[in-house]
């Protein structure tokens, strides 16, 4: 079946309703994906609109690299139903600069965000790895000039903010203060195994590896997951995830959960895996399948 009731999910009326899941990939098209997952759809125009009856969110990483236009935006909510939630990265000219930016920018990239603001999950903060722990002062600059309709996530790449000391404490301090959420990168199955192909050593060079420190800061836990090419390597690292969304959705909050693969094509069938083993768990708050079948193999698809 396909993702039709994500406003939340039980399927025991004698249980009370938990928070949906928000899960996603990095993107919503690809021309495999007619053949191999998105079966109905017959053009790339319209792939969205098929993407958004899978899956309930993605990780809008276009914004990162230049804001879309008003007609874009209007043209992608068009195509999405009302329980669709869109992320959206923070421009790189304001994340990567220590948060020193021009205001019209944030100003311009604001009205964009308030325009979709009805299927608007929230915006991603990723700042690079030179922004120390120093430099918190700007955060907390930066996430107190944020309007209060716009949830926001911040990942942190610079290794002291994993390291559980004062630098960390603050860190996570200042998001709770602000109601920010902490997104956790766990790219532990990424690094697992040899290198199998191009692809993946190409990826293990771009991809950050830092420690896993989970924690829910605000009441939108993000998780970005990259797996690599192995099934029990990225079913392995799964694993802890799944109860600690479930525990998260019965304190009431709404996890989002994105999934990578070293080829993004195969990314649907990470986010099924990890829903098949959900359901296995917990069958009386079952997530929605996805109308896939098994991952083709990667001959048949030259």
């Amino acid at each position: 079946m396909t993702n039709q009731q994500f406003p939340h999910s039980n399927n025991n009326e004698s249980t009370p309703e938990l928070p949906a899941v928000f899960m996603g990939l990095p993107m919503w098209q690809h021309a495999s994906w007619p053949n191999t997952w998105l079966i109905d759809c017959k053009s790339s125009k319209n792939q969205l609109e098929h993407y958004a009856k899978e899956l309930n969110s993605i990780e809008g990483n276009t914004s990162f690299y230049a804001l879309p236009s008003d007609e874009t935006l209007e043209k992608w909510q068009a195509m999405v139903p009302a329980h669709f939630a869109f992320t959206c990265k923070i421009h790189k000219d304001i994340s990567h600069n220590k948060l020193q930016f021009n205001e019209e920018l944030l100003a311009t990239q604001l009205r964009g965000l308030e325009k979709i603001k009805a299927n608007l999950g929230q915006a991603i903060l990723q700042l690079p790895a030179q922004f120390s722990p120093t430099d918190l002062p700007a955060l907390d600059r930066f996430l107190r000039i944020l309007p209060s309709w716009l949830d926001i996530a911040v990942e942190v790449r610079h290794l002291a903010f994993f390291e559980k000391g004062d630098a960390e404490i603050a860190f996570n301090q200042l998001l709770i203060e602000h109601s920010a959420n902490r997104v956790v990168m766990d790219t532990r199955a990424l690094f697992t195994g040899p290198d199998t192909s191009a692809m993946v050593t190409e990826v293990r060079g771009k991809k950050p590896r830092v420690p896993v420190n989970v924690i829910a800061t605000g009441n939108k836990p993000m998780v970005r997951f990259v797996g690599n090419d192995n099934d029990e390597d990225n079913l392995a690292c799964l694993r802890p995830w799944i109860k600690k969304i479930h525990a998260w959705r019965c304190e009431g909050k709404q996890p989002f959960m994105f999934f990578h693969r070293p080829d993004n094509k195969d990314a649907p069938w990470l986010a099924q895996q990890f829903i098949n083993a959900y359901n296995v768990s917990y069958p009386e708050a079952a997530l929605p399948e996805l109308s896939i079948g098994s991952e083709p193999d990667q001959g048949a698809l030259f």
